[in-house]
């Protein structure tokens, strides 16, 4: 953190001399956290229904983005005194729109893997990860293993680490990729799918607000160690500083009341 101030501070003082070495014009803000400041918000982009990371629910009337990783986002932006502004897309497209500047940053339940930081600097972990598998309440005797998924029809979204456990474990076969989360529940819930790959809290929230469904640990090895915030590739600035924020949130034990507090939301009460 002193790092990132001291950097601030030099951006500023080099902008102070540039401005009188001028007639009048002023020069634009070299620092990437100076012209995140400039323009006055934080874009952040993610994509919408992966609760309790992201989703979207009803707030006093309007359709409002809700979920922990979004709370991580919002006191990045208070950090940084800007406000947020949220983008929601399809997950497989977000680091493409992250390359293209069209965000500050990426925070989407998302995990690193060496084709993805070939395309963007991720963050420490924010929070550790584990797969484990949703499927329908009738079916729990079925699944105890992963010798059990072989030959199963299994469900995983469209770009994200759980397809390739699908692939996997439930052979390419009878793998099925849908971009979005909720549109593989319903899938699975109509018996067109036998098995989900989720991380571990989105397959308890659902498990948890569905009656039909449940929540099981096949034991799926992972070499993952959690999820972390993408930005531009080359944004050592803005990494740094995001370290930073995770690391104060979590010695103030935030990101666990953030998690209750989006597992509320979500209908997943303690």
């Amino acid at each position: 953190m002193k790092k990132t101030v001291c950097m601030l501070l030099a951006a500023l003082l080099l902008l102070s001399l540039a401005g009188c070495g001028s007639s009048g014009a002023s020069a634009a803000p070299d620092s990437v956290i100076e012209q995140i400041k400039a323009k006055g918000e934080l874009v952040v982009g993610t994509s919408a229904d992966y609760p309790p990371y992201e989703f979207h629910t009803e707030i006093d009337g309007k359709d409002t983005i809700v979920g922990f990783d979004i709370a991580i986002a919002q006191a990045v932006a208070d950090s940084l005194g800007v406000k947020l502004n949220i983008v929601d897309m399809s997950f497989d497209n977000l680091l493409m729109s992250l390359a293209n500047g069209e965000f500050d940053m990426v925070i989407a339940g998302m995990s690193s893997n060496e084709e993805r930081e070939k395309a963007a600097d991720f963050s420490d972990v924010y929070l550790p990860s584990k797969s484990i598998i949703l499927i329908r309440t009738e079916d729990e005797e079925k699944y105890k293993d992963l010798e059990d998924l072989m030959g199963a029809k299994g469900g995983a979204q469209t770009g994200a680490i759980p397809y390739d456990n699908c692939v996997k474990y439930c052979g390419a076969e009878n793998a099925v990729g849908l971009t979005k989360v909720q549109d593989l529940v319903m899938e699975l819930q109509s018996g067109k799918l036998d098995v989900l790959f989720l991380d571990y809290m989105t397959v308890l929230t659902y498990a948890a607000v569905k009656d039909d469904l449940s929540a099981v640990d096949v034991n799926i090895p992972s070499e993952n160690p959690g999820y972390r915030i993408a930005v531009k590739d080359g944004n050592t600035e803005l990494t740094e500083y995001l370290n930073g924020i995770i690391a104060q949130l979590n010695a103030e034990n935030a990101i666990e009341q953030f998690i209750v507090e989006a597992q509320q939301l979500a209908g997943l009460e303690e």
